[in-house]
């Protein structure tokens, strides 16, 4: 890799470990401004460095591709979650942590954060920034890497595995749109529209 483009990439990765503790370990009420902020400086950072990115179109295609491959993703976390419950020690209530979120703001606000800055924004900062210079296994993991300074393991296992997931998806050929159009469609089906199995607390619960 030529030294021009370690140096952006280590500029980047450096600025998204920065920017997610800045995002977790904020006020919590503030949640989803600090993560819309993070998405956003990502993004752009994103666009900023890979012209292609800034002429990607989606197409009908690339919405159907999208769309199934959120639904296996789902059922992968599916089986995941009741893994996390059965095996590591504080996977439910970690779990349970996570759905919390969902309490802090209305969810239509959530849904909309989600699709129109933090989902368009991960698939173009870590799959068409980060993966075109480090390659997907990388990748993945500097995605779960970010997420440690949650304290939470199965948020970091989760981050990873999607992570590698879209990875794959995008080594394989899968467009931007496509991966972009998963991503949003994944995080609102899973966070807002079907959490899975254990954890459709009621939101008010949540904030107690």
């Amino acid at each position: 890799m030529p030294r021009g483009n370690r140096l952006v990439l280590g500029v980047g990765l450096g600025a998204a470990a920065a920017l997610f503790a800045l995002t977790f370990r904020g006020e919590r009420a503030r949640f989803w401004e600090r993560m819309t902020l993070t998405g956003f400086i990502l993004g752009n950072m994103a666009l900023a460095n890979e012209s292609d990115l800034r002429r990607i179109k989606p197409t009908g295609r690339d919405v159907a591709f999208g769309l199934a491959s959120a639904a296996l993703l789902y059922q992968i976390f599916e089986v995941g979650d009741r893994f996390a419950r059965s095996v590591m020690p504080r996977g439910s209530k970690e779990i349970k942590d996570i759905y919390a979120l969902r309490a802090i703001a209305p969810k239509e606000e959530i849904a909309a954060r989600l699709a129109t800055v933090i989902g368009p924004a991960e698939e173009l900062f870590w799959r068409g920034f980060v993966q075109r210079r480090a390659g997907g296994l990388a990748a993945a993991a500097a995605y779960g890497g970010v997420h440690v300074v949650t304290g939470n393991m199965t948020l970091i296992g989760a981050a990873a595995i999607a992570g590698m997931y879209w990875g794959l998806l995008r080594a394989l050929g899968m467009s931007m749109p496509a991966l972009i159009t998963s991503h949003i469609a994944w995080d609102i089906w899973i966070f807002l529209l079907a959490p899975t199995e254990g954890a459709k607390e009621d939101p008010d619960e949540a904030r107690r």
